[in-house]
Order: structure tokens, then C-alpha cells, then sequence
């Protein structure tokens, strides 16, 4: 029989060659296609092909962050970015015609600095990062006749129709309901998707990944519903009825990750209940009757309770059938609101388990007075926020560890990249600073996967439009180039190369529209020396201890299941700020987890200063979800078992030691003490 070999790649190439899957987002091709095509296609018509290249560059780089979700959070992912690169623009026009090489270069420098240490507040402060620095490089090197307030102007004039398509524009099924809220439903309804499959997935492998997969879940959900809006409350019913959906699902969540910690397998029927909510969800009809758990544990019978309070939450805003509400169906003349067996059966067998009905939840005794009710009201009324924003923690982040070192390396990057290509008075010297801003940002990727990826796919789309520019009609076929490109952002984004190969593309394409020369083969040379560059400054040594975006957010994360530890230990019976306090855990956690994941997929030189983070993360996810099984435990018997407190003594003590062993500072004493 032959012998079969197998070669394991390194991380930092596995990752390179990584790619998402999913389904065609064909919502925000139809965008893209509709954002810098007709924009510039306007702007030459009129024969103003400056300023059409302006609204171009400002619809391509707000598609780039164009990502599926609501309209309300849309406008913010958009918006703020957009915002960020008009005053880019400014600064870079006026810095480029007033100063020499030298205090140009001194003035990028600085503002890579603040960029780059704003960039570690989170994914909206780096795409705003991203595009400040972008377009105060462009602003700075290309000559166009409009002075910079125009630019800016022109250039927010782009992105904001691209948000003016987001809103306007529905995406399939939206019509068939509320045309407002098509992403917040489907971002509900995927959360009780990811708590049926935890709960089919409780007892085997599986588990701990579908956990994951429910942090994700609920932490999508929670942004859809959290976007910008004019009102402090919901001021529509149906998005007081989404609030509370997404609410009443919080304790379902929870007992489901208490029952995953039990590490017992489940009757396949009790992932039924879920199941049945996230297509009342999707499709705005009533649930109809919720097979119902066997109450042996209390991790089931929280999960009970929690499908009589969604029963009866979705039945106010269920729909009305000849006078009477649906979903009153029962078996074995049980009553409606009721716990009884059937036919003698406990209830939970498989053959003879009871159902909860919709309008049967709602006579359950003591509704709207129990603190699971009461805390589900308060969270579909004023969210999950338990703290205010505040300057203070802001201004910790961007000048904490992790805030420094992200805004040195940026700093230092882009500073150097805007020297030598002013130094080699390129006509397009502008190319080399913007191109090493996508490549030094951490949160786009590893490094070397970054310069690979970077490197392939502008080679590729150099190639791929000079092939055109040779065959196509000026300007109308550029123009067409630019919005099939458009067109092709949402989907190529699911790779850097392939987004880099696009976006070079449509850059190429608006060059040459603007009246420039043709530029591929420069393009190649100053992106493999950009990449050259940030390869350089990415393994020089650095003031201070590397990772510090990773140990930053370690950090944060401990904190997080310290207050959510303290809070259960503590016996309230706030269930919101207990369920806030939880995904704010697991918020952080998750954001810990994919810095790690990153960390990890460097060079050894770099991996190796994050070494047993990785760790010191596994052990805060057990201890969230051990603190998470306590809560369920506490509810229900108002005591804690031997398991649990051991459990929680021997999760605390490997902290101890796992953080000692990756060199991060001592966790909190009251959190030992806990």
C-alpha cells in the first residue's frame, strides 16, 4: 500500500492562504456597482473628471468597509471612516502644497502616530485610522486642480451615497416585512440558530466551537440592534418586538452554556424550542408550540423558564387569526401556561413531553414579576450598555500598551514610506505610503501574509488592467472597469490578495480617468518596496514589550470576567446587568482570542512574544462559562455544589500560573479572593 506524506505548512503561510466562505453578498454587489461607476461616469459627463476621481476614491474605500449587518450600524461602520478621510484629505492637501519634503514627512509621521494608536480602540477607530491616512497621502501627492476643502467635500459626497444605497436599497426578503429591519431580524434569528445548535451540540466536541459560534452570534446581534439612532428608546413596534426577542433569548443562552459546561449529551428535542424561535424570527409568524425540557437539572430548568418568557414574548407580537391568537395548541389536554405531565409521562421524554404555547406562557404565574422578566424588560428597553462611554477608558486604550505600540509601528511605517518615495520624486508617490498603511495594520492580518497577499494581488491586478487599458475605449471603458470593480469589492474581500488585486484595479482605472499616465509597472515596483519597508520596521525592535495589543486586550478580558464573577458571587438579582456583565466577557474574549490567533500566525521572531497567551485565554473562557454554570446554579438552589466551587478554585489558580508563564501582569486580588 503506498505511504501517503503529508506536509505541514507554517502558520504564517497557512494563513496567508486562508480564505472566508460563505454566500455571495449579492445586496452589496448591486451597491458597489451603483457606488464609483455612475459617480465618475457623472463627473465626466460634466467634464469635471477631478472631482468625479475624489467621490470615486470616496465610494471605493466605504465599500471596502461596506459589511454585512443593519442599515443603523451601516451608517456608523461607514460614516465615521468617511469622516476620518475627508480630513485627511485637508490636512494632506494643504501640508503638500505649503511644506517642503522634510516637514510634510515630519507632519504624516504624526498623524500615523495618531491614527495608529487610535486604530487599537476597535474596528470602526481602524477603518477611520485607515482612511486618514490613506487620504491625507493622496491629498498630499496628487495633483488635482480643487483646493482641499473641495476634495473633502467631494470625497464625503462619495461615501455618503454609498450609505444613501445602504439605506435605501432593500436586500432580498426585506420587502416581504419591515423594509427597516431586515439585518437586525436576521441577526436575531441567528442567535437562536447558534443556541439550538450548543444545545445539540452539549456532551460532544463540538461544543466549546459552538459556544464560540454563539458569542459571535449574540455580539452581531447586539451591534445591529445597538446602531445610531434618533431616539434613545425604540420609538417603532417592530423594533420594541426585535429588542425583546433579542432579550428573551440572553437566558436562553445562558442555561444553554451552563448545560454545555455539564457536559451532558441532550434529548435531540431540546434544541427543538430554539429552533422554532429563529424561524418565528425570519419569518415574522408565530412560533407556534415550544417542546419543553425535562426540568431533572437546573441547567434545563432554567432553560424552561427561559422558553415560557420567549413564548410569551413573541406572543405579544404574534398575529391574530379570527379573533383568537395562535399557537394555543396543546397534547394530552394540557393547559395552557401549565407544567403538568402527560399521560403520566415526565414531562422531556422523548415520546411524551409537553409543548408550551405562545398564548399559554403568557398566563404563566408571575409574569412581569420575576426577576428573569424584569430583567429581560430593562434589556430590551435601555440595551445591554452597563457602563456609559466614558473619555477616560478611551484615552487608557489609546495610550496603553497596546495603543503605543500599534501607533509607533504605524508611525515609523508610514513616515519612512512618505520619505523615500519623496526622496525618488515619483510622480505617484503618494502610492507608497498609502500602500504601506494596509500593510502595517495588525488587524488585517499577520504580517508576512499581509506582504504576501499585498504583494500577489497587486501584481495580479497591475497585470489584469494593463491588459485592458490596452484594448478598452477611453474613458467610457475605464469608467465601466470602475464600477465592475466596485462591483467585485464585497466579494473579493474575503482574501487580501483578491482585494488588493480589485482595488488596484479600480485605483489604476481612476488614475487614468483623472489624466495621469498609465501606471501598472510602478504600481508593482512601489508596493514590493513598501513591502520591503514594513517588513523591515515590522521585525525591528521596539521601546517597551512587544504583543502589547495582545497582552492589552488579555487584559481587558480579565477584568471582564472579574466584574462578571464578582457580580454572580455576589447574589444579586440584577439578571441585566449580570447579562451585560456576561457579554461583555465574552465580547472581550473573543476580541483576545482573534489578536492571539493573529499574534500566532507570525514569523517565530514575532510569534514567540505572545507565547502562552493562548493559554492564559482557555482558561478565562472556562472560567467565564464555569461562572455562567454558577449563575444557572444560584438561580436555582441559591448554593453552589463542591464542582462548582473546585472548579473555580483550580480555573483560578492555573490564571495565576498561565499568566506568570506568558509574563503578564498579576490578575486582580479581589478576582483570586472571588
Amino acid at each position: 500500500m503506498p505511504r501517503v506524506f503529508s506536509v505541514a505548512l507554517p502558520p504564517w503561510l497557512t494563513h496567508a492562504l486562508r480564505a472566508q466562505r460563505g454566500p455571495v453578498p449579492w445586496n452589496a454587489v448591486v451597491r458597489g456597482a451603483l457606488a464609483a461607476g455612475p459617480l465618475l461616469l457623472a463627473a465626466v459627463l460634466a467634464g469635471r473628471e477631478s472631482v468625479g476621481v475624489m467621490a470615486a476614491l470616496g465610494a471605493m474605500l466605504a465599500g471596502i468597509n461596506d459589511r454585512p449587518g443593519s442599515r443603523r450600524t451601516a451608517v456608523h461602520r461607514i460614516g465615521v471612516p468617511g469622516l476620518a478621510g475627508a480630513a485627511g484629505l485637508v490636512v494632506g492637501t494643504y501640508a503638500g502644497e505649503g511644506l517642503g519634503a522634510v516637514p510634510l514627512t515630519l507632519i504624516l509621521t504624526a498623524l500615523g502616530l495618531l491614527a495608529g494608536a487610535v486604530s487599537a480602540v476597535g474596528p470602526v477607530s481602524s477603518g477611520a485610522g485607515t482612511q486618514l491616512l490613506v487620504a491625507a497621502a493622496i491629498g498630499a501627492g496628487m495633483p488635482l486642480p480643487e483646493p482641499g476643502w473641495q476634495r473633502a467635500l467631494f470625497f464625503l459626497a462619495g461615501a455618503a451615497w454609498l450609505i444613501a444605497l445602504r439605506l435605501a436599497l432593500p436586500t432580498p426578503g426585506a420587502l416581504a416585512h419591515d423594509f427597516r429591519f431586515d439585518g437586525e431580524r436576521v441577526a436575531v434569528a441567528d442567535v437562536y440558530d447558534a443556541i439550538a445548535e450548543l444545545l445539540a451540540a452539549a456532551g460532544g466536541e463540538q461544543a466549546g466551537a459552538r459556544r464560540a459560534a454563539l458569542t459571535a452570534a449574540l455580539d452581531h446581534a447586539q451591534d445591529a440592534l445597538a446602531g445610531p439612532r434618533l431616539r434613545r428608546y425604540a420609538s417603532s413596534s417592530a423594533e420594541r418586538r426585535l429588542r425583546a426577542q433579542y432579550a428573551a433569548a440572553l437566558p436562553l443562552a445562558e442555561a444553554a452554556t451552563a448545560l454545555a459546561w455539564a457536559g451532558d449529551a441532550l434529548p435531540a428535542r431540546t434544541a427543538e424550542g430554539p429552533r422554532r424561535l429563529a424561524v418565528a424570527v425570519r419569518t415574522g409568524e408565530p412560533c407556534g408550540p415550544l417542546p419543553a425540557p425535562a426540568r431533572s437539572v437546573p441547567g434545563l430548568r432554567a432553560l424552561d423558564d427561559a422558553l415560557l418568557h420567549a413564548a410569551e414574548t413573541f406572543d405579544r407580537g404574534g398575529k391574530q387569526t379570527g379573533g383568537k391568537q395562535t399557537g394555543r395548541k396543546q397534547t394530552g389536554g394540557r393547559k395552557p401556561g401549565s407544567r403538568q405531565e402527560i399521560d403520566g409521562k415526565k414531562a422531556g421524554d422523548e415520546h411524551g413531553a409537553a409543548l408550551h404555547s405562545n398564548a399559554g406562557a403568557a398566563l404563566h404565574s408571575g409574569a412581569g414579576t420575576n426577576p428573569l422578566d424584569r430583567g429581560a424588560r430593562q434589556t430590551a428597553h435601555k440595551g445591554l450598555r452597563l457602563r456609559p462611554f466614558r473619555t477616560k477608558a478611551l484615552l487608557r486604550t489609546v495610550t496603553g500598551p497596546g495603543g503605543r505600540e500599534y501607533g509607533f509601528r504605524v508611525a515609523l511605517c508610514y513616515g519612512a514610506s512618505a520619505a523615500v518615495a519623496q526622496a525618488l520624486h515619483h510622480v505617484h508617490w503618494y502610492w507608497l505610503p498609502a500602500t504601506a498603511v494596509f500593510l502595517v495594520k495588525p488587524d488585517l492580518g499577520p504580517l508576512v501574509s499581509r506582504v504576501l497577499n499585498r504583494a500577489a494581488g497587486t501584481v495580479l491586478g497591475a497585470l489584469v488592467f494593463a491588459g485592458f487599458a490596452a484594448v478598452l475605449p477611453r474613458p467610457e471603458g475605464l469608467i465601466a472597469l470602475v464600477a465592475i470593480s466596485g462591483a467585485l469589492i464585497p466579494v473579493a474581500t474575503r482574501h487580501f490578495a483578491a482585494q488588493t488585486a480589485v482595488v488596484t484595479v479600480l485605483v489604476l482605472a481612476l488614475v487614468m480617468v483623472g489624466g495621469e499616465p498609465e501606471a501598472s509597472w510602478s504600481r508593482i515596483g512601489e508596493t514590493l518596496l513598501a513591502c520591503a519597508i514594513v517588513l523591515i520596521v515590522g521585525h525591528l525592535p521596539a521601546p517597551g514589550q512587544r504583543g502589547g495589543n495582545v497582552r492589552a486586550r488579555l487584559d481587558a478580558a480579565t477584568d471582564a470576567a472579574h466584574a462578571y464573577l464578582t457580580h454572580v458571587l455576589s447574589g444579586a438579582d440584577d439578571r441585566a446587568a449580570r447579562w451585560a456583565l456576561r457579554r461583555e466577557a465574552y465580547r472581550k474574549l473573543a476580541e483576545a482570542r482573534a489578536a492571539i490567533d493573529r499574534a500566532a500566525a507570525e514569523l517565530p521572531t514575532l510569534a514567540r512574544h505572545t507565547e502562552g497567551t493562548d493559554e492564559v485565554a482557555a482558561t478565562l473562557e472556562r472560567l467565564v462559562d464555569t461562572t455562567t454554570a454558577c449563575a444557572v446554579h444560584l438561580d436555582d438552589t441559591g448554593r453552589l455544589t463542591p464542582r462548582h466551587t473546585e472548579r473555580l478554585a483550580t480555573l483560578l489558580d492555573e490564571l495565576v500560573e498561565q499568566r506568570e508563564r506568558a509574563g503578564l501582569a498579576d490578575p486582580p486580588a479581589d478576582l483570586l479572593s472571588a
